[in-house]
């Protein structure tokens, strides 16, 4: 499932976005016009005859409409605005009308053509998408009628036999090349219907002209040439409210084509599999318009968004680095010199646990080291202990999960100041001394520090590393300063054993247990702040399976710390404050958002195949440079060489995609009720400690997870 709903749902909007393309002419739309063309090869009858012709059966028939009848009709329709204005005029006059639709509206907007045919007029079919059918092949044209009349089907419950070309005009303009397509039209069923008196109203020449075009001479009977779609319309529905009151004075009737030529109706009922394939057609455009809409919404909310959280990335983490850079900067009287005590959880860490412990020895701060051997299978424990360093404890307990872990040790823990981290991270000299410095400040009840990713050479751990630089540790500058930090990393944080104490140590409610703590800190009144310069070096999963099972783990703990605490959203003081802000920053920055980002690529990929390309390109390619000004910046807080940044557009086009299934199936996962097991990441023990000799990697495989505690 994991792959498959996420897949599922990103195809249905694709073909829901193609559909709507489809309908709205962008998809297979052919606006090419052809000149005029010879016409040796039409019959005289057609080019000396009526303006309605008649091809079935092999015959070769024109017709006339009888003197002192005039067939009104609108092409392009129907139009959601000027549709309805004609329909009311026509109404109030008692007059009849021809509407030749083309299948693209009629499938936007049938109940349209429902209340035509329903007050007595006539519909005829004007192709789908409106090409110019010299252009097509017969199976293109009979494409474009089958559509059409499903449309029709669908929208009111009939079939009809009239049809007008795109880009008709009088029978005497037939040529060469139109013919043709009479004639074969004719063969599929269908009457041609051109005109012999054309308004010109698309040119909006003015009402009266409007009028004085549409009048014929003499008394004779005509079809009128008038649009109800296809641009403002206004002095269409003016000229018609005057023009039809005007003649009927004259002693015209205005008629349907069929009541004006005494023919049967040109509309026939359908039922049974032909009337449901008409409304499954209907019911999927309608859906298809109302999820291009959410989707527009959608994409309105992640550029709010998007904007939203760079702009504020931007100032904050500039305040914060102008407050903490200063020269007089303090976070209290006096530097903080205490020993701490460092609570190092390990599981079936034998390939790391060697480099993390001798970094800490490195430390320039005085430290009590506590590895708490979580029931490891690998000899993780005997390693430390064979090590006979100085200050180092190893504790040992029954597998039992990563908080009992934190625990245990904290239990064992000597000192007032708790620095934690994990198995397969390497602090520098002076990470500790920094990461504790803002305990000088009594209010401070937890300290995030600076984690950076140690494998930065692939690709995937690039990836990552601007992830870490500009996504993690620029918000935290951002949270900083608003002072409702979410989560304090594993790989290196620090925190006040009394605050620990107080709201009952780590919990294993969730699966993101450092996100839990952090809130619960906030909610007891606790700052949390960042330290930028307390730096760890941490192993990044390096292949997608390694970092699917770390974000899966990291979203949907994520999303339990934030249901775990939504209570504070209701409460009073340091919690409603966090509840109030923090939490509604949590929700639409970590989860909505990065949930929405797809569908960026979605139109990106839309619009590049179908337009507008150029717009589209343009308009990503600014969302692209904020989000390279924004990393370039974070890049540059953090000292950072600019390098890595080559890859930031191939990471926002794919490393988005796989975040989308993560926190899609995340939310699968918390709907459904499911349960996700914990997933031991393999470790290489690539990052050694600052200034050591690399590891060489080592290939590994097997499966290692980690027991539920």
């Amino acid at each position: 499932m994991r792959f498959l709903l996420p897949t599922t749902i990103l195809v249905a909007l694709m073909a829901m976005l193609m559909l709507r393309g489809y309908v709205h002419s962008e998809i297979l739309a052919d606006h090419r016009i052809r000149p005029e063309a010879a016409t040796d090869k039409v019959p005289e009858k057609i080019l000396d005859g009526g303006p309605v012709i008649d091809t079935r059966s092999g015959r070769t028939t024109s017709l006339s409409v009888p003197d002192h009848r005039l067939v009104l009709t609108f092409d392009d329709g129907p139009d959601p605005t000027w549709t309805p204005k004609v329909l009311d005029v026509l109404k109030a006059h008692h007059a009849h009308a021809v509407f030749f639709v083309t299948g693209t509206m009629a499938s936007r907007y049938p109940d349209l053509v429902a209340r035509m045919v329903r007050e007595g007029h006539e519909v005829g079919l004007h192709t789908f998408n409106h090409p110019d059918l010299s252009y097509q092949s017969k199976s293109r044209i009979d494409w474009e009628l089958s559509q059409s009349q499903l449309a029709l089907e669908g929208a009111a419950g009939i079939r009809t036999s009239l049809f007008r070309p795109p880009y008709s005009s009088f029978a005497d303009a037939m040529d060469d090349k139109s013919w043709p397509v009479t004639q074969y039209v004719g063969t599929r069923g269908y009457i041609t219907v051109v005109n012999n008196t054309d308004s010109e109203d698309w040119q909006k020449p003015g009402v009266d002209e409007i009028i004085r075009r549409a009048t014929p001479k003499g008394g004779k009977g005509a079809i009128v040439l008038m649009h109800d779609s296809g641009g403002d319309r206004h002095q269409t529905v003016l000229a018609l409210d005057k023009f039809v009151p005007e003649l009927q004075a004259q002693g015209y009737d205005f008629e349907n084509l069929t009541e004006a030529l005494n023919a049967p109706s040109a509309h026939t009922p359908v039922t049974g599999l032909d009337l449901w394939k008409g409304k499954a057609w209907i019911f999927l455009v309608q859906a298809a318009e109302k999820t291009t809409d959410v989707l527009i919404v959608c994409i309105a909310i992640i550029g709010v968004l998007v904007f939203t959280r760079f702009g504020m990335m931007l100032l904050l983490s500039a305040a914060h680095a102008r407050r903490v850079r200063r020269k007089d900067f303090r976070w209290g009287p006096a530097s903080v010199t205490d020993p701490v005590s460092v609570l190092v959880p390990a599981y079936n860490e034998a390939k790391c646990i060697e480099n993390t412990v001798n970094s800490l020895m490195t430390s320039e701060h005085p430290v009590e080291i506590i590895v708490i051997d979580d029931g490891s299978s690998d000899g993780t424990a005997r390693i430390v202990e064979d090590m006979h360093l100085r200050n180092v404890r190893v504790v040992r307990q029954q597998n039992a999960g990563k908080p009992a872990a934190l625990n245990r040790g904290l239990a064992n823990a000597s000192h007032d100041i708790i620095v934690m981290m994990d198995g397969d991270t390497v602090f520098e000299p002076a990470t500790v001394r920094e990461l504790v410095q803002p305990f000088a400040d009594p209010r401070v009840g937890a300290v995030a520090g600076n984690a950076k990713v140690g494998n930065r050479d692939s690709l995937i751990g690039a990836w990552q590393h601007i992830e870490y630089v500009m996504g993690f540790n620029l918000d935290r500058r951002m949270y900083d300063i608003l002072r409702c930090m979410p989560t304090i990393p594993g790989a290196v944080g620090a925190f006040r054993r009394s605050a620990l104490e107080r709201v009952g140590g780590m919990s294993d409610d969730t699966l993101a247990e450092d996100t839990d703590i952090t809130m619960a800190l906030h909610r007891d009144g606790w700052r949390v702040v960042y330290a930028e310069k307390a730096r760890a070096w941490t192993e990044a999963p390096e292949s997608v399976q390694q970092l699917w099972s770390q974000r899966y783990r990291w979203s949907y703990g994520t999303m339990q710390a934030i249901w775990k605490h939504r209570g504070a959203l209701l409460e009073r003081g340091p919690s409603g404050r966090f509840g109030r802000v923090g939490l509604p920053l949590v929700s639409l920055f970590m989860v909505l958002a990065p949930l929405l980002a797809p569908l960026i690529d979605v139109f990106l990929l839309y619009g590049v195949v179908f337009g507008p390309t150029q717009k589209t390109v343009i308009a990503w390619l600014g969302v692209l440079a904020i989000q390279v000004v924004c990393a370039a910046y974070a890049f540059r807080l953090d000292k950072e060489r600019m390098t890595h940044l080559i890859s930031l557009p191939l990471q926002q086009i794919l490393y988005r995609q796989l975040m989308y299934v993560v926190l899609l199936q995340s939310w699968i996962t918390a709907l459904t009720g499911g349960r996700l097991r914990w997933q031991k990441l393999r470790r290489t023990g690539v990052v050694g400690a600052p200034g050591s000799v690399p590891q060489p990697r080592v290939s590994h495989s097997g499966n290692e997870r980690r027991p539920v505690g």
